[in-house]
């Protein structure tokens, strides 16, 4: 059975949460730890379930203990961010969405939910493409007059992060799901950084800098490839990501 375990109940008046659950490119994890760093974000809750390795995370010096599965807020930004160092296994998916999808819906929370679309070709010169989706009306049009796309084919989104949006259509809760192309393989800082302006920005209504997120691309690549290589072993069940339909057809 899954919980969310509040340390702390930040002064919020419906915030926007960003998502960053591990995926195809990490797109979503570096993007909110990105977030959480540059914002100095404060930890103020923890999402507990079976899926959930019961490991114990620790940051560099430091000497606090941490659980892996963790919710940070900014409160003069109306921020949240759910940042994972663990994928979430198959089988706790559905309990781990619909419990953290009732702790949304109780915060009037709208929730930006992020995938990675692996491009097989990946040209690292040109600007990833981005689109977005949405479980409501409302939601859809905010993408639209933000300019943001609308898928260019049938597809699918996968592993706990489609849970998540099936969670929200479900319950009626406005949610995005936003999607860009990434590399298949290796971490990706460039399609996180496009994701971030593109559409994190403008919905969220933040400014965020993204300039490291290139200048530090090979350390962040280095960081986050052992998550990577795990995420790949997991299989397509566990990992977040965009999938066109075709695929399977």
């Amino acid at each position: 059975m899954a919980r969310v375990r509040v340390t702390a109940e930040p002064d919020l008046d419906a915030p926007t949460l960003v998502e960053g659950l591990p995926g195809v490119g990490l797109v979503g994890k570096i993007t909110t730890d990105h977030l959480i760093g540059t914002f100095d974000m404060e930890y103020v809750a923890s999402i507990e379930c079976d899926g959930v390795p019961p490991v114990t995370i620790y940051d560099e010096d430091s000497r606090d203990v941490l659980p892996p599965v963790r919710v940070y807020a900014d409160e003069s930004r109306d921020l949240l961010a759910l940042q994972s160092d663990v994928p979430i296994s198959r089988q706790a998916t559905a309990d781990f969405s619909d419990c953290f999808t009732e702790w949304l819906a109780s915060r009037d929370a709208t929730p930006l939910y992020l995938s990675g679309l692996p491009i097989e070709d990946h040209d690292p010169s040109t600007l990833p493409d981005v689109f977005g989706i949405a479980t409501t009306d409302a939601t859809a049009s905010r993408l639209q007059d933000h300019g943001i796309e609308t898928p260019p084919e049938r597809g699918l989104i996968g592993g706990p992060t489609g849970a998540l949006i099936n969670a929200a259509s479900e319950s009626s809760v406005d949610a995005a799901g936003l999607v860009v192309e990434s590399d298949p393989q290796f971490p990706d800082p460039a399609a996180a950084k496009r994701l971030i302006e593109v559409t994190i920005e403008p919905l969220a209504d933040v400014d965020v800098p993204t300039d490291d997120l290139v200048d530090r691309a090979e350390e962040i690549r280095e960081q986050k490839q052992q998550l990577a290589k795990a995420m790949q072993e997991a299989g397509d069940e566990e990992a977040t990501q965009a999938r066109p339909m075709r695929m399977f057809q």
